[in-house]
């Protein structure tokens, strides 16, 4: 008893066709936008500059490491306790997430630690976090308005996290 049939998986030919523009697309996108031919998307800075958009409400804070693995948050200006980030707490697992992002930017710039960090609520209702020392920033409302009430909850004097 014989049974022929084939184990060959063979995709439609138009369907490679049509996969293969769509990735020469792409490529053709971003070799324009690289190429200054087209604009790139609004940077947030740039736009609230332009606006003429003020900050509301800014604060210099700086982050250390305690060793329970707590993170201390502290007062730019005043060197004071604003609040800690208890290890493994959910509320502040946003906030370690995202400084673990600006921390690695340190490292890869050979800077360390020690200085702060500018959190600012614009008044357009945006909210970033700027690190003067690389120049990134991160737009906290781009991860969700939960995620963002933990930054915001900085701004405020002695807030627990």
């Amino acid at each position: 008893m014989s049974h022929a049939h084939s184990h060959e998986n063979t995709v439609p030919t138009p369907a490679l066709i049509a996969a293969g523009l769509l990735v020469l697309f792409a490529l053709l996108m971003t070799a324009t936008v690289r190429m200054g031919w087209l604009e790139r998307e609004a940077v947030p800075s740039v736009e609230r500059t332009m606006a003429q958009v003020a900050p509301a409400a800014q604060r210099t804070l700086a982050f250390a490491d305690a060793a329970d693995g707590s993170v201390i948050v502290t007062d730019g200006a005043s060197g004071r306790q604003v609040a800690v980030i208890e290890a493994g707490s959910e509320q502040g697992g946003f906030v370690r997430g995202v400084l673990r992002g600006m921390a690695r930017e340190r490292r890869m710039h050979g800077i360390g630690a020690e200085a702060p960090f500018t959190l600012t609520l614009w008044d357009d209702g945006s909210l970033s976090l700027l690190d003067e020392t690389t120049g990134r920033s991160v737009e906290l409302g781009a991860f969700g308005p939960d995620n963002r009430v933990d930054f915001e909850k900085l701004l405020v004097v002695g807030v627990s996290l």
